[in-house]
């Protein structure tokens, strides 16, 4: 199984292209259909974060995406160029404030969706979301 490495452009195209570049990965890695969308919506969730929130659509920053298959899995990191976040400064989304608002519930699927879930400063700077999911046994 071979990891792959793709630099995709700040643009909502590339959130719909990592989608489905993921899925097919899943799906060579032995996913089920379930697992597979799953995987898909979680990395749509931090791709979307990475250009609109990380990138903020500029044209001159990129989003980085690797995928690494295993026998036990799949890896997803996804790193954008920005200024950097930190994920405890996020609002709670279960907060009875937060419940009706439009935004800020993507993290809380995504940790749902994946087995691990982990948010670093990228190297070079901006933001890297590392995403395990484990091929049930």
């Amino acid at each position: 199984m071979e990891k792959e490495q793709l630099t995709l452009e700040s643009t909502l195209q590339s959130v719909d292209d990592a989608e489905a570049i993921a899925m097919r990965e899943a799906e060579k890695a032995g996913f089920e259909e379930d697992d597979q969308q799953q995987i898909g919506m979680a990395v749509r969730e931090c791709m979307v974060n990475a250009v609109v929130h990380g990138n903020r659509y500029n044209k001159k920053k990129k989003v980085h995406l690797d995928l690494e298959p295993s026998a036990t899995g799949l890896t997803v990191v996804i790193g954008d160029e920005g200024d950097g976040f930190d994920v405890n400064s996020l609002p709670d989304p279960l907060a009875p404030d937060n419940l009706m608002r439009q935004s800020g519930r993507g993290l809380l699927l995504v940790r749902a969706f994946m087995d691990d879930f982990q948010v670093q400063p990228r190297p070079g700077g901006g933001t890297e979301v590392h995403l395990r999911k484990n091929l049930a046994r």
